[in-house]
């Protein structure tokens, strides 16, 4: 099996998916400009505190939702294809490193 960030990537994910995920980004891109003002206004720093943690289930929330399709996609298609091993080893290292934030 080759390393799935090579192979289909995103062919599983609709248009319209697509745009949601984009959009999330988009918000958490403006969130994070947000804190960088918010510095330079010497805000009080639990503020920052506070949108830093919004930043960061935001992100998982992005993070869990690609978990997701990639399990019933790219690992399940895998599996049908004789290639669950690999995937499945794959998939765990990924549950190790997100664990791990």
């Amino acid at each position: 099996m080759t390393n799935q960030s090579e192979g289909a990537k995103i062919s599983h994910r609709s248009t319209k998916e697509k745009d949601q995920l984009i959009n999330r980004l988009k918000r958490i891109e403006g969130q994070v400009r947000g804190i960088q003002k918010m510095i330079e206004d010497d805000r009080y720093c639990v503020d920052i505190l506070v949108q830093i943690s919004a930043i960061n289930a935001a992100l998982k929330k992005v993070s869990l939702h690609l978990l997701e399709r990639h399990t019933h996609h790219c690992v399940s298609d895998a599996i049908k294809n004789g290639e669950g091993e690999e995937a499945i080893q794959e998939l765990m290292e990924v549950f190790e490193r997100f664990s791990k934030s």
